[in-house]
């Protein structure tokens, strides 16, 4: 598993965007010192940038998206990827990276797919072996993934992780409570941590305060200073949902008179 990541010598960081963000910029030598690690930070601050470039670094496959040495979103990217050099403690190809909108697509493509076999199958139907055949493929995806068009966001999300996870695999998560309600994301802990004791890892970009208590999880955090590890009660969302949990309506009285 991952144990370092640095910056090599030499990098340029005035090359304009990923460099010049705050996180990327001052980063030298990160420590992965848990097996579940937090990305955290506001919106563009670079969390997401750096796991995309984890993810080029070590190919990770990709669920339900573009592979990533074909993805165009990924071209900005690039060069920060090409500048991490990693030290590993043991190397894997096992695990996969995923977005969020990727398991989206992946859902509509399942649900598409599915239905296609359906409707050719129904076309075949007096050919008992096509026929057969078709419907074959479709219970393949179905017992694999569950039935995508009867489930939720949630439960499709949570039945596809985990019928990706391998044991010693490295997971690299780019804000997966998207898909997930708030018991739902609980769900996804529990599969977190039954990996966690099958020697995985996992690096994941997050707004959630409910996945970043995760009990021993790292949490590092991309702010003006760059990236820093912080407490989870010294998390900046978590205390902003604290404060807006004790009293919402005081709280959005007071935002709406600003």
């Amino acid at each position: 598993m991952i144990l370092l990541c640095e910056l090599r010598k030499g990098t340029d960081r005035t090359e304009g965007f990923p460099f010049d963000l705050p996180g990327i910029r001052s980063l030298d030598t990160l420590r992965f010192q848990a097996p579940v690690t937090f990305l955290v930070g506001a919106n563009a601050s670079g969390k997401s940038t750096l796991l995309e470039a984890l993810a080029l670094a070590t190919n990770r496959v990709v669920v339900g998206g573009t592979d990533l040495k074909r993805d165009a979103s990924l071209e900005a990217i690039r060069p920060l990827a090409k500048a991490l050099r990693l030290t590993w403690n043991k190397r894997t190809a096992r695990g996969f990276f995923l977005r969020a909108e990727d398991f989206f697509n992946f859902a509509r493509r399942n649900r598409e797919l599915t239905s296609e076999l359906q409707g050719f199958a129904d076309k075949h139907a007096d050919d008992a072996r096509a026929r057969g055949y078709l419907l074959g493929q479709k219970r393949q995806i179905e017992e694999r993934y569950g039935d995508l068009n009867a489930a939720s966001h949630g439960e499709g999300f949570l039945r596809v992780f985990a019928s990706r996870l391998v044991p010693h695999g490295l997971y690299l998560l780019d804000e997966p409570e998207a898909a997930l309600s708030p018991h739902s994301q609980l769900a996804f802990l529990l599969q977190l941590r039954a990996a966690v004791e099958q020697g995985s890892q996992f690096l994941i970009a997050t707004h959630s305060p409910l996945l970043t208590a995760y009990p021993g999880a790292e949490i590092l955090e991309f702010n003006a200073n760059g990236l820093e590890p912080v407490a989870y009660d010294d998390v900046e969302g978590v205390g902003l949902y604290r404060h807006f949990l004790r009293s919402p309506r005081q709280y959005l009285d007071r935002l709406f008179r600003e």
